[in-house]
């Protein structure tokens, strides 16, 4: 068994993937804008990651714009048959690396065919609509509209699954009155967890949840609790932060992203972790302490 066995299983709509991944956000440059430093390296960090386990991708065209997708072209095409690749649409980028809501008919449609092509597939495993109400996280809003145009374009055979990103509780419940969504992907981990009952409603109903910013995004992680848990345990801080993720809930599924072999193979490792009950609770005080 490798290391990423460990990790176990769980459903991504008809697909069975293993609960650690990869996500493709930092292939790209800096700011998530533009081509990355060393092209060469985020081809060999994808192919690594393959040749180690990983069957579940997550990507999106508005990375670069363009880049990411490129880049798991050249290096994964032609795709093993296990492997599930998952895009976001809803947003665009401005010149100026600007994040810019892109929810019409036509800009959707656009969004599913650049995905597809820079891709180099005839259908996308999953697409995820990533709400923009609130560039920062989730808001009230109606996704009925672009909801109803991926559902269009799944019954045209171009998506499979369709998921939501950065929503809430109740436009899941509405989202899944126009189509099955398989997948929540919102911001959580160690320090932010306001999803802690929706991920528990969505266990509870065999849905996927997908954190983003699974080791804090742009501000990692830093807590002097998680470093001392790691030390104990002669792991790092994020390995412990992942390995963390993975015991809160079998229904997580993990994509930290890296643009380096090296912390490719650090993540990958989180899987080898078991935390033992007194270190689950220390872990589990450190957002209570952040809200003090």
């Amino acid at each position: 068994m490798s290391n990423l066995d460990k990790s176990g299983t769980y459903k991504l709509g008809d697909f069975t993937v293993k609960r650690l991944g990869y996500g493709a956000m930092q292939l790209a440059g800096k700011g998530v804008f533009g081509p990355p430093k060393d092209r060469a390296e985020a081809v060999a960090v994808l192919r690594e990651a393959v040749e180690s386990g990983v069957d579940h991708i997550d990507t999106s065209d508005f990375y670069g714009p363009h880049v990411t997708n490129q880049i798991i072209n050249e290096a994964l095409h032609p795709y093993k048959d296990d492997l599930v690749i998952v895009t976001k649409v809803g947003a665009t980028r401005g010149a100026d690396a600007s994040w810019n809501p892109a929810f019409s008919k036509e800009a959707l449609t656009q969004a599913v065919h650049d995905n597809l092509k820079n891709l180099g597939l005839d259908a996308i495993d999953v697409v995820n609509l990533r709400a923009m109400f609130d560039v920062h996280g989730p808001a009230e809003g109606s996704l009925e509209e672009p909801l109803t145009v991926l559902a269009d374009l799944q019954r045209q055979g171009l998506i499979k699954h369709i998921g939501l990103s950065n929503v809430t509780a109740r436009q899941i419940a509405d989202g899944r009155k126009i189509t099955d969504i398989v997948c929540v992907q919102n911001q959580y981990n160690l320090a932010h967890r306001g999803d802690d009952a929706l991920i528990d409603q969505l266990a509870a109903e065999g849905t996927a949840y997908v954190p983003f910013f699974p080791l804090g995004g742009f501000s990692p992680l830093q807590s002097a609790t998680l470093s001392e848990v790691a030390a104990d345990l002669e792991a790092t801080p994020l390995q412990v932060a992942l390995a963390w993720l993975l015991a809160r809930k079998p229904n997580i599924l993990l994509i930290p992203g890296t643009s380096s072999r090296g912390h490719l193979r650090e993540n990958l490792a989180a899987a080898d972790i078991e935390l033992p009950a007194e270190a689950m609770q220390r872990l589990d005080g450190i957002a209570a302490a952040k809200a003090d």
